[in-house]
């Protein structure tokens, strides 16, 4: 089989700096790192390093002081808002820590935002968020808005959200940080499977090792730097 292998992400000497004062904080200097397609990556780094900063800059949500990030192949930080977002709503899903849900809609019409933001029909897209809902366990639970749901089922609500336009890519910050070993360990498996279902790029920021692990590769951010994790070791 012929499969193109062109990064679904790459970024090149991204730099970032932040002023506080009289005093600047340089957390990222030079970072490189390409994403293939169907591949999942771990970031570790000990907090404050400046993990979250990077997944913003990849995602196009911050804009570096140095470098340049492509998505698809295309300069993520190159245009205005308007086409940054649009880049971001074809290429990127985003899964938070915290689910960052709209309170006033219901799981369904959450699940659907990203389609009906591209202009989809609003009853097809309804109909594609219930049935990734459902694949997800929360058939039962599409008319319930985020208040009336677990912790658990939040974020498989926010999940189903990332996929639901079937991204090529998602950025992943702390999923299961804010969730008990359980309801966590369920939110990482259905990432994972629907990762492999999808093809997905799964990128995941997090500081526990024994979901890293289960990434195909891991990179570390220290001292301003991405580092692969078996270079790093080895030093």
């Amino acid at each position: 089989m012929n499969e193109t292998r062109e990064p679904v992400l790459e970024c090149r000497g991204i730099g970032r700096r932040f002023t506080e004062g009289d005093s600047v904080l340089e957390v990222l200097s030079g970072v490189d790192l390409k994403i293939a397609p169907a591949e999942r990556v771990a970031i570790i780094g000990a907090s404050g390093s400046g993990k979250t900063t990077l997944l913003q800059i990849l995602g196009g949500l911050d804009d570096p002081d140095d470098g340049e990030v492509f998505v698809g192949g295309e300069a993520m930080h190159g245009g205005n808002e308007i086409s940054r977002s649009e880049l971001r709503n074809r290429y990127i899903g985003f899964v938070y820590q915290f689910h960052h849900l709209l309170p006033e809609f219901t799981a369904q019409e959450n699940v659907a935002m990203p389609l009906l933001i591209r202009r989809m029909p609003k009853a097809e897209a309804l109909a594609e968020a219930q049935a990734l809902l459902e694949r997800v366990g929360l058939g039962e639970r599409l008319t319930h808005k985020p208040g009336q749901l677990s912790g658990g089922e939040r974020q498989r609500a926010a999940v189903a959200r990332a996929l639901i336009t079937k991204p090529r890519l998602v950025l992943a910050d702390e999923p299961t940080g804010n969730l008990d070993a359980g309801n966590g360990e369920h939110v990482l498996s259905l990432m994972l499977e629907l990762n492999r279902e999808f093809n997905t790029s799964l990128v995941i920021v997090t500081h526990d090792h024994s979901i890293a692990h289960r990434m195909d590769r891991i990179v570390v951010l220290e001292n301003k730097h991405l580092t692969d994790w078996t270079r790093a070791n080895s030093d």
